[in-house]
């Protein structure tokens, strides 16, 4: 239970996305609307679904929005979006992968191109990333949930491979398939969650230094204004020092 994931890193910086509120709740209100239709529409019932509007909750988006993504899904309307994952490379080498619900795949595609193309990267083929990735269950608690042994106790109980504590939260990782049960059990314990989803972890990162840095930050920015893009996952680490330049 060791190793610091930097998670700040490959799952784009959360601040960034927490300004843009209303784009980021129309991204969770297609999750969830898609969660419900592929299951019952019953959290209790359905895990996908569930991780989906724990995740909306832990972004504060009202309850309101998310009985209405899911009332969405049992409506019949005519709105059908199919997952699609694309995979490129970034400047100085960097894996990325995107994650999308869409309805007009030619539009995406054509969308993520694009913005790989301008910011020093490049569109791959399937599979052409991936392989250097792990799909796992992450939970993120912040540091207000309890001390470094408490969630660790917490973490090993509930079964969960891999935990790393900092100042700015609890980091935890799980098999794909437990997550759903992990997670339950770490809400008995330590109340509900931050984060709660499904994640590619790299299995080695790449240090970016402030000329690519600056690039990257810009493509990945580019990618989550894209209503289509859900998460956008990389293997690259920003030191602290090189964000706090490229962010001046």
């Amino acid at each position: 239970m060791a190793g610091h994931s930097k998670f700040k890193n490959i799952m784009h910086r959360k601040g960034a996305q927490d300004k843009k509120r209303s784009n980021l709740f129309s991204k969770l209100s297609r999750e969830i609307t898609v969660a419900a239709k592929m299951g019952t529409p019953d959290p209790d019932m359905n895990p996908r679904l569930r991780l989906a509007v724990n995740t909306a909750k832990a972004q504060s988006m009202p309850k309101d929005n998310i009985q209405r993504a899911i009332d969405k899904a049992t409506a019949g309307d005519d709105e059908n979006y199919e997952e699609v994952r694309y995979e490129g490379y970034g400047p100085g080498g960097s894996a990325i992968i995107v994650e999308t619900l869409t309805d007009n795949r030619n539009r995406t595609a054509t969308a993520v191109r694009t913005a790989f193309s301008k910011h020093g990267g490049n569109l791959g083929t399937e599979g052409s990333v991936v392989h250097g990735f792990e799909r796992l269950g992450f939970i993120l608690y912040p540091a207000t949930a309890g001390s470094e042994d408490k969630v660790l106790e917490a973490a090993m109980e509930a079964g969960a491979e891999d935990i790393a504590s900092s100042e700015d939260g609890h980091e935890i990782w799980t098999a794909a398939d437990d997550l759903h049960q992990v997670a339950a059990d770490l809400e008995k314990v330590l109340g509900e969650a931050e984060t709660v989803k499904l994640a590619w972890k790299p299995n080695l990162t790449v240090d970016m230094d402030e000329k690519n840095a600056s690039t990257l930050l810009k493509l990945m920015d580019v990618l989550d204004d894209d209503d289509d893009v859900q998460t956008v996952w990389g293997n690259y680490d920003i030191s602290d020092e090189v964000m706090e330049k490229v962010s001046d």
